[in-house]
C-alpha cells in the first residue's frame, strides 16, 4: 500500500473525522501504514479469542457428552462367548469340527442376539430419568469379523459338503493321528453281563465303530477293540486305560460307556438280546445294527450307518454327510440331519427323511407313506411298492400309490404307473407322468416342458395352457390361442379334473398303455433283499439350466 503524503498545516480533517490529533498516537504517529497494521494484528486477536471461546466450548460439550455415555455390555458378551468357546475346544470337551459345523448353519442367531441386546439397553436408556447413550464402536470390528467369519464358513460348508461325500470315506484314522505315531491294538478282555430280555441299552462311545447284533440268550457280550497313536509303549497304555470300556446296569436300563481320547479310538463290538433297544450315540465312527426286534436309535456326528431285520422302529439324526441305509424293517423309519447317499427298502412301515442330502437316494418296497423334506424338495407318497431313486437333477419313480405330492424346482421329475391323485410343481426342468388311471392330476412347470401319458380308457375333465410353448394332443382335444394357448375338453366320459400350466414349455398328452394291477401292501415280498448302490439315471438338462444345486 502506498503511504499517504502528511498533510500541510492547518488542512481541515477528512469529512466524518473530528478535529484534533490522530487517535491512534504514538508509536503508530501520522503515518496510515502503521494505523492498518495495528487494526489487522486487532482482528487478528479478536479471531484468535473467538476461535479459543468456541474450542472452550466443544470441549466441554464433548467432556460432557463423555460424561452421559455408558458402555454397552455386548461387547463383553461376545469376549466372553468366544473365550468359552476357546476353552472347551481346548480342554477338549468341544470338538472343532462340531463348532464349526454349527456356525456354518447357525451363525445369523448370534447377529440376532446382539440385535436383541441393544433393544433391551435402548429400552432401559429411553426409561431412565437422564438421558445417556451407548457407545457401540468399541465392538463393531467384532461384528463385522463375525460376518465374514460366518458367511466364509457357511459358503464352505455348502461347497465342501458335496465334495466331502465323493473324496472322505469315513475313515478318521489321519485325525485321530495327524503326527503320523505309531498305531497300537489292543483288544480288551470281555465283557459279559447279564441283563433283562427287554432292556433299553445305550451306547456311548465318541470315537470308533459300534457294530450291535442280536443273540440268543439274556447276556450281552462286549468286545473291544482299542486303538492309540503314541510314541511309546507306556504312552499307549495310558491311552488304553483312559478309552476302556465299561458296563452299568441299572434296573431296565444298560449303558455302554467308552471315555473317548483325542489319541486313539476304541471300537465295539456288541452282542445284545434279541427284544433289546438300543441308543447310540458317536461322534466319529459309523453304526451297525442287525437283527432285533426292539427299536434302535442312532445320533451320528461322522460316520455311516446299517440297520438290517429290524421288527422296531429305527431312527436315526446324521450331522456330518454320512450315509444311511435300513433294509427289511417292520417299523417305522425316520432320518433327521445332514447325509449324504441313502439307501432304503423292505419297510413295512412309514419312511420320513427330513434335512440336507447331497447324495443319491433310493427307496424300494415300502407299505405305508412316504416323506421328503428338504430347503428345496417336499414329496409325499401314499405308498410305493416299486421304486424310487432321487438325485440333485432328478427324480425317478416307478409304481406309487397316491396321493402323490412334489414340490421342488431344478429337478427333472419322470413317474411311471402312478396310482392316485398327483399334485406336482416344478421350475426350470421336465415333468413326465405315466397315470395308470383317472386320477385328479394338476401339474404346474415353469421354463419345463409337460407330457402326460393316460391309459386309452381314461375318462377325464382337461384344462390345460401353454404360455410361450406348444401343445400337443393324441386326443380330440379343443386347442386354441397363439402366445398363450389353451386346451380344454373332456377325455371318455369325463370325471376327474386334469389340470396342467407351463410357462416358457410345450405341453403333451399322449395315449399310453394299460398300466398292471397295483400290489396290495401284503403283496410286497417279505424277505429282506439289499439292493446295489443307487445308480441313479440322469435326464439331460433343460435348456438354459444351471449346474444342479447341493442340497435334494
Amino acid at each position: 500500500m502506498a503511504s499517504m503524503p502528511p498533510q500541510p498545516p492547518g488542512t481541515p480533517p477528512p469529512p466524518g473525522r473530528p478535529p484534533g490529533p490522530p487517535p491512534y498516537g504514538v508509536p503508530y504517529g501520522a503515518n496510515p501504514r502503521d494505523y492498518w497494521r495495528y487494526q489487522k494484528e486487532t482482528n487478528r486477536a479478536a479471531w484468535r479469542a473467538q476461535r479459543d471461546a468456541w474450542r472452550a466450548q466443544r470441549d466441554a460439550l464433548r467432556a460432557q457428552s463423555r460424561a452421559s455415555r455408558v458402555q454397552s455390555i455386548a461387547g463383553p458378551i461376545i469376549l466372553i462367548a468366544i473365550g468359552i468357546v476357546a476353552l472347551l475346544m481346548i480342554t477338549g470337551r468341544l470338538e472343532a469340527y462340531v463348532f464349526w459345523d454349527w456356525f456354518g448353519r447357525y451363525w445369523p442367531v448370534l447377529l440376532i442376539g446382539i440385535g436383541l441386546v441393544a433393544l433391551a439397553e435402548w429400552a432401559i436408556d429411553l426409561r431412565s430419568e437422564q438421558p445417556r447413550s451407548r457407545r457401540y464402536g468399541g465392538y463393531v470390528w467384532l461384528v463385522v469379523l463375525l460376518i465374514i467369519v460366518g458367511a466364509s464358513t457357511s459358503g464352505i460348508h455348502h461347497v465342501w459338503g458335496p465334495l466331502q461325500s465323493q473324496f472322505d470315506d469315513n475313515d478318521d484314522s489321519d485325525s485321530f493321528n495327524p503326527f503320523r505315531q505309531p498305531q497300537h491294538d489292543l483288544d480288551q478282555q470281555v465283557l459279559s453281563t447279564q441283563i433283562p430280555v427287554n432292556a433299553q441299552i445305550e451306547v456311548q462311545d465318541p470315537h470308533g465303530d459300534v457294530s450291535i447284533a442280536a443273540g440268543d440268550d439274556s447276556k450281552m457280550q462286549v468286545s473291544a477293540h482299542q486303538i492309540a497313536y503314541a510314541n511309546s509303549d507306556n504312552e499307549a497304555k495310558k491311552i488304553f486305560d483312559q478309552q476302556q470300556a465299561h458296563v452299568t446296569v441299572t434296573g431296565n436300563s444298560v449303558l455302554v460307556k467308552v471315555e473317548g481320547s483325542a489319541k486313539g479310538r476304541t471300537n465295539l463290538t456288541l452282542t445284545v438280546p434279541r427284544t433289546a433297544s438300543v441308543n447310540v450315540n458317536s461322534e466319529r465312527g459309523g453304526v451297525t445294527v442287525a437283527g432285533l426286534t426292539g427299536n434302535v436309535d442312532a445320533q451320528l456326528q461322522h460316520g455311516d450307518m446299517e440297520t438290517t431285520g429290524i421288527t422296531g422302529n429305527v431312527h436315526a439324526h446324521l450331522s456330518r454327510q454320512g450315509d444311511f441305509s435300513a433294509h427289511d424293517i417292520n417299523g417305522d423309519v425316520t432320518l433327521e440331519g445332514n447325509g449324504s447317499n441313502l439307501t432304503i427298502s423292505d419297510v413295512h412301515g412309514k419312511v420320513t427323511v427330513q434335512g440336507e442330502y447331497s447324495g443319491d437316494i433310493h427307496l424300494e418296497r415300502v407299505d405305508q407313506a412316504v416323506a421328503f423334506h428338504s430347503s428345496r424338495t417336499d414329496l409325499e407318497l401314499g405308498r410305493l411298492p416299486g421304486d424310487m431313486s432321487m438325485s440333485l437333477d432328478s427324480l425317478h419313480v416307478t409304481q406309487v400309490a397316491g396321493p402323490v405330492r412334489v414340490v421342488t424346482h431344478s429337478k427333472d421329475i419322470e413317474m411311471t404307473q402312478v396310482y392316485g391323485d398327483t399334485h406336482i410343481e416344478d421350475k426350470d426342468a421336465r415333468v413326465e407322468l405315466d397315470m395308470a388311471g383317472s386320477f385328479p392330476v394338476d401339474v404346474k412347470n415353469n421354463k419345463g416342458d409337460i407330457e402326460i401319458s393316460l391309459p386309452p380308457n381314461a375318462s377325464l375333465k382337461v384344462d390345460g395352457r401353454a404360455h410361450n410353448g406348444d401343445i400337443v394332443s393324441d386326443f380330440p382335444l379343443t386347442i386354441s390361442g397363439d402366445d398363450n394357448k389353451t386346451i380344454s375338453g373332456s377325455i371318455g366320459k369325463g370325471g376327474a379334473q386334469l389340470t396342467l400350466s407351463t410357462e416358457n414349455g410345450d405341453l403333451h398328452l399322449r395315449k399310453g398303455t394299460d398300466a398292471p394291477p397295483l400290489p396290495a401292501a401284503s403283496d410286497v415280498p417279505k424277505a429282506p433283499r439289499v439292493p446295489k448302490a443307487p445308480s441313479v439315471p440322469h435326464l439331460k438338462n433343460p435348456k438354459g439350466q444351471a449346474e444342479a444345486p447341493v442340497a435334494q
